[in-house]
Parts: structure tokens; C-alpha cells; sequence
């Protein structure tokens, strides 16, 4: 039986890939426990300083399980609501251990990117996509209203008026225009997703990862920050930062004109 998520862990990066290509990696509670369970131990694992979330085949996540969906319609419809209530509970658990990791991540997408593949790449720190990728938050199609935390995600990265209209809508849209509204950060041509993603990858790896845990936490609390907070945060942070063997490296490399060899420390 193929496992619903594939490991891999090379060179300090951890690739998370969804490996349910039969149904374009949509998700089930089985692919969201494994999702959960390899980012808590890659958290755990000082060898890891980047995670990369890709899909097997030719699709990202194409969102939740609509025959897993299927099976519960035969209930009432109070018990349909506190199951979907928990699942979304779940597997939300998964979006604040992508968010908190104190590592970089990186979305590498192509073909379908929907609902909670829409959220996953929202969740990771940076996202590309092939020019095969197109993404659509597809919920209002199935009747539902969205979860993943892409009504916290999406306002902040394409504004309030346009995430209201890919959520009523739930109009598709290709990679160039994920693009142009901020949804991703790089289009790659298909063929060189992966060489992209790798050498992306590797270059996050290859940072100051403590510096990186200290940048990703202020930016994640800013937005319910005052000036003043963010401000003394900032100077926290950069203290922690220079208190590391990264920033002694850092120093050294730029007095002897050469490039820093980080070690995450």
C-alpha cells in the first residue's frame, strides 16, 4: 500500500511529498496525520534547515477528499456538522505546525492547487509554481465555506476585495496570474520546477537559520503589533541573532572578503 505522504531528508532539506497522485493528492485524514507527524519530527531534527511540501505526479493537492466526504452523507446532519467541525480541526493542526516552524519553507507546486493545497501554499514561507499550476479555492463549489486558514492567509497576501472574490467565485486561475495577484513567489517552467526547487531550496538551507526562526516570528506578529511592540521585538530578536556562531561567522567571512559558511547556530 503506498504511504500518503513520502519522506525525504538530503543535504539538510526535507521534502514532505503528498503521495496520493491517484486523486491528485487530495487530502485524507491519513495524509494529514503523516503530514503532521514528519513536521514535528523535522522541528525535532537539528539536521533540517529547510522543508520543502511538493506533490507526487502531476498535480499539488487538488484539496479534501471528496469520497471521504462521501461517507459520512448518509448521517444526520447534525452529526455531518461536528464531524466536518473536527476534521477541519484536525487537520488544522498541521497549518499552525507549517507556520510556526521555526525553519524556512518552501511550496513547490504544479498542476492542481486547490482548497487545502491552496492553504498549504499559503502556510509555507515561500511558494513557486510550474506553468502547469492553476489554483482555485473551490469550496463555494462544493457548498462549503473555506477552511485551511485562507480567509487569514489569502486577504493578506492579494488584499480583502480580491480574496472575496476567489472565494464566491472559485474561479480557476493559471500560475501567471497566481503571480501577478503575490499568491506565489516565482514561475517556473515545468520542466525546471525541480532544479529550481532544489537549488531554492539549498540556498535556504545554506542561511543563518536562527536569524531565519527570529525574521519568520516578527513577521508573523505583526499584524497584531503596534509600532512600539514590533519595534522592541526587532531589537530582541537582533540581539538573540548576534548572540549566535552564524553571526560570528558572518562577521569573520565579510573582514577576510569571502562568503559566510552557515551552520545554523
Amino acid at each position: 500500500m503506498r504511504e500518503p505522504l513520502d519522506v525525504e531528508v538530503e543535504d539538510g532539506i526535507a521534502t514532505l511529498t503528498l503521495n496520493r497522485p491517484a486523486s491528485r493528492n487530495a487530502l485524507n485524514r491519513e495524509m494529514a496525520d503523516a503530514l503532521l507527524a514528519a513536521l514535528t519530527e523535522v522541528e525535532r531534527d537539528g539536521a533540517v534547515r529547510c522543508v520543502v511540501v511538493a506533490g507526487a505526479g502531476e498535480s499539488f493537492c487538488s484539496g479534501g477528499d471528496v469520497k471521504m466526504f462521501a461517507e459520512v452523507m448518509g448521517a444526520d446532519r447534525a452529526t455531518r456538522e461536528a464531524h466536518f467541525e473536527g476534521f477541519a480541526g484536525h487537520v488544522h493542526r498541521l497549518i499552525t505546525a507549517l507556520r510556526g516552524l521555526p525553519k524556512p519553507s518552501l511550496a513547490s507546486a504544479r498542476g492542481a492547487v486547490a482548497g487545502f493545497g491552496v492553504s498549504l501554499t499559503m502556510a509555507c514561507d515561500m511558494a513557486i509554481a510550474s506553468d502547469t499550476a492553476f489554483f482555485t479555492l473551490a469550496y463555494a463549489r462544493m457548498g462549503l465555506s473555506p477552511d485551511g486558514g485562507s480567509t487569514y492567509f489569502l486577504p493578506r497576501l492579494v488584499g480583502e476585495r480580491r480574496a472575496k472574490e476567489l472565494a464566491l467565485l472559485a474561479d480557476r486561475i493559471d500560475a501567471q496570474t497566481a503571480l501577478r495577484f503575490g499568491l506565489i513567489n516565482k514561475l517556473i517552467a515545468d520542466d525546471r520546477l525541480d532544479a529550481e526547487t532544489a537549488t531554492l531550496a539549498a540556498r535556504l538551507a545554506g542561511g543563518p537559520t536562527r536569524a531565519y526562526a527570529n525574521a519568520k516570528a516578527l513577521f508573523d506578529a505583526t499584524w497584531s503589533s503596534t509600532l512600539e511592540a514590533q519595534l522592541a521585538a526587532e531589537a530582541a530578536g537582533l540581539g538573540r541573532s548576534s548572540a549566535t556562531a552564524d553571526f560570528e561567522e558572518a562577521v569573520a567571512a565579510f573582514i577576510a572578503k569571502r562568503p559566510p559558511s552557515f551552520k545554523g547556530e
